[in-house]
């Protein structure tokens, strides 16, 4: 006798339920089934390991369960009011990583060299006793040590014994150390002298100092003409100052272009944004490795994550890691986000003097309450004045274009976008991406390519790039009808990054379950390149693995699909994979994407705790 769920996977068999996507019937499942199978041949799997001597500890019990929704109590605990608690949940557990290593390796010692500390250094010495508590390594081969034919991480590193002689000594290639000297691969990193004098205050910002007076000036000029509430335009003397002839200047060494000719606005970098494919600017999953993975699919314009303009002007060293360029980026920005003019021209003119870009882009459609009700993101779009002066203050001491990203507005049903395209022209903007939804809609729904249609035919001839609900090469086609300059993608980009091939070849890729675990693979060695292939190293790629995982998981194989493509608002009911690697990576449990990661990054710490900011559930 048929169950109730098994009588509903016959039902959609014929009829894909409503947000489901439709699937061949021969590879629906229920629930029960689909973890049966997974949890099965993962404890075969690790029997056969133990019995070929490699032993694994399992401390926990694997659930068969979904884990829960998150609900929100209504009643607690010495609460006699029955509100609910509000504020962070600081009491939760949650490991620093500095934990994963109960005594770290100094590392003078991890160089060869004398540490300058002595006996008063706080990291361990002692070699031989680090190397019996260090973890037992993850692999046989480095790849930072393959690739560029030496480890900096030395002993610590997670995959020591290939590069580490009987006697605890690095080994080098020096025909591969040879070709990798003097050569940078990541740009854009922030110096220990830049970072002291952010610090200190004692940074230079001539050319936002003298905008930024102007701006006053006219303040000052419009009060006493008693139009303050009227908009002042920006003194002619800083529009034009970079065409006049500045006094001569000595200078030491041979004369060159660039000391007699100055910079022109009309002169400044230029960009080729037509027809474009744009890697959008993610927060937490578009790191560096990532970016790389999706350059090698074919990105056309890759952007760092979103920047807070006041912690790179405070000398933030996790905030400048945003800014951070590989080599492969030929097309690269930097989205920084702000509500002031005057924070906002300063921080340009920092990155301008300090970073390799191609352009800047003001982030003016983040949705989050912590940058809205600071008046930043899409708080912008409703403060016209305030948006001016920023664009205008950050276009004039940059040297390479401003682009713009918005959405259509902040309320769902009251779309401000076209009455914003027009004044941003005439501010000097270079490029503008409009999202296809508003503020309160977030992600819901589906973007409104047709408003986008409206709006490029308004920004014209300045390009106007669309996004939103792209995830197969027709939706591309669909889009590039509209008229844009081109298309940004963002979560289409996290569910299958080979969408780049895809829209550039015009064809669906049936990818199997084994290349989609080689691009983890890539990302992974991307990953120890980036982080380190320390024990810290490790667990941060781990960390961004699982959250890039998170998304992946939404993927169906082209060949499962009933109706191809797969749209992006349909969500995967359970299914069986070809393969049970196929299976695995289509599990949306957090238990099964670490094991995915154990393929990868070998077994987690004791200690190692994931809480995704997209699932409920976690890993303990």
């Amino acid at each position: 006798m048929e169950t109730a769920e098994e009588v509903n996977v016959s039902k959609r068999a014929d009829v894909a339920a409503k947000g489901e996507a439709a699937i061949k019937p021969e590879f629906l499942t229920t629930k029960d089934k689909f973890h049966g199978l997974l949890d099965s041949e993962w404890q075969g799997s690790k029997r056969e390991k133990a019995s070929e001597g490699d032993a694994v500890e399992d401390s926990k019990e694997t659930s068969l369960e979904e884990p829960e929704p998150k609900r929100l109590k209504q009643n607690f605990e010495g609460r006699p009011d029955g509100k609910r608690l509000r504020g962070q949940n600081k009491s939760r557990p949650h490991t620093k990583p500095t934990a994963y290593d109960e005594k770290r390796l100094c590392h003078s010692i991890i160089q060869n060299k004398e540490c300058p500390f002595g006996a008063k250094c706080f990291f361990d010495h002692d070699i031989v006793k680090y190397m019996d508590s260090k973890p037992s390594d993850i692999g046989e081969t480095c790849h930072i040590y393959e690739t560029f034919g030496k480890c900096a991480y030395g002993l610590s590193c997670r995959f020591a014994k290939a590069h580490t002689t009987p006697d605890f000594k690095s080994m080098e290639k020096a025909e591969l150390v040879k070709v990798y000297e003097g050569r940078t691969m990541v740009k854009n990193n922030m110096s220990k002298e830049l970072q002291g004098r952010l610090r200190k205050r004692s940074v230079s910002f001539e050319k936002s100092e003298k905008y930024l007076k102007t701006l006053s000036d006219n303040k000052d000029k419009g009060a006493q003409q008693g139009n303050a509430g009227e908009k002042q335009p920006v003194s002619s003397e800083v529009q034009t100052s970079s065409d006049k002839q500045s006094a001569p200047v000595k200078t030491v060494g041979p004369l060159t272009d660039a000391d007699v000719i100055k910079l022109r606005p009309c002169e400044k970098k230029q960009v080729d944004f037509q027809d474009k494919l744009y890697l959008a600017p993610l927060t937490t999953c578009g790191n560096l490795p990532f970016r790389r993975v999706c350059k090698r699919f074919g990105a056309d314009i890759t952007c760092g994550e979103m920047a807070m303009c006041t912690n790179l002007l405070q000398g933030h060293q996790s905030e400048w890691a945003l800014l951070r360029r590989h080599e492969s980026e030929d097309v690269f920005g930097i989205q920084v986000e702000g509500s002031f003019p005057d924070t906002m021209t300063r921080c340009a003119e920092l990155i301008n003097n300090n970073t390799e870009v191609d352009f800047v882009d003001i982030n003016s459609g983040c949705p989050i309450d912590l940058v809205y009700n600071k008046g930043g993101g899409c708080g912008l779009m409703t403060r016209t004045r305030k948006f001016e002066r920023i664009v205008k203050g950050m276009n004039y001491v940059l040297d390479v274009p401003l682009t713009v990203k918005i959405r259509t507005g902040v309320q769902e049903k009251s779309n401000i976008a076209h009455k914003l395209i027009p004044e941003m022209k005439n501010w000097g903007v270079s490029m503008i991406t409009l999202h296809g939804r508003s503020r309160e809609q977030r992600y819901t729904k589906l973007a409104d390519w047709d408003y986008i249609t409206t709006c490029a035919k308004l920004a014209s001839p300045i390009p106007l790039f669309g996004n939103g609900d792209i995830l197969s090469y027709e939706d591309a086609m669909k889009a590039k009808e509209t008229g844009v300059s081109g298309i940004m993608i963002a979560r289409g980009a996290l569910i299958k990054p080979w969408i780049f091939t895809e829209i550039k070849e015009s064809r669906h890729w049936d990818i199997s379950s084994s290349e989609r675990l080689d691009i983890l693979k890539d990302f992974s060695n991307f990953g120890l390149e980036h982080w380190g292939s320390d024990t810290r190293g490790v667990e941060r790629t781990r960390t961004f693995l699982l959250e890039w995982l998170s998304f992946l998981c939404r993927y169906i194989p082209v060949g499962l699909l009933e109706r191809v493509p797969q749209k992006i608002n349909e969500r995967p009911p359970y299914y069986m994979g070809r393969n049970y690697l196929e299976t695995l990576m289509a599990s949306q449990n957090v238990e099964d994407w670490i094991r995915i990661s154990e393929m990868l990054l070998g077994p987690v710490p004791k200690n190692f705790e994931f809480l995704p900011k997209h699932k409920a559930n976690s890993y303990k």
